[in-house]
């Protein structure tokens, strides 16, 4: 880079009066700073404010898993088996919440 008569280099124009080094070593503090409050802060809650519905109608099969603590090829047996019927949207399978709580209830038949 050349410089002028006043001592500044002419090949990047200055647009504001800091060292380009100093401006982006700052912006890196700032930027780790705003990352590091966000890892802080609890994740936000799902809510499911649709008027008129009162719990989740579709869950994903990781949710499933969790609910029932079981592993995903225990859902994939279950599937098998007829005991959970998948519904597929595009490229994701999801389980109705009525499927659900047929699972959850007990057999009144088994003692």
């Amino acid at each position: 880079m050349e410089k002028n008569e006043n001592g500044a280099h002419s090949a990047t124009p200055m647009l504001f009066p800091i060292d380009p080094e100093q401006f982006w070593q700052t912006l890196r503090v700032l930027i780790r700073e705003e990352v590091g409050q966000l890892e802080k802060r609890p994740p936000p809650a799902t809510s499911y404010n649709t008027t008129g519905l009162t719990y989740k109608p579709l869950y994903k099969i990781g949710e499933v898993c969790q609910l029932f603590q079981v592993t995903k090829p225990t859902i994939y047996d279950w599937i098998k088996h007829g005991k959970l019927k998948p519904y597929k949207i595009r490229s994701r399978v999801y389980f109705l919440w009525n499927d659900i709580q047929q699972l959850l209830q007990p057999d009144p038949g088994t003692p």
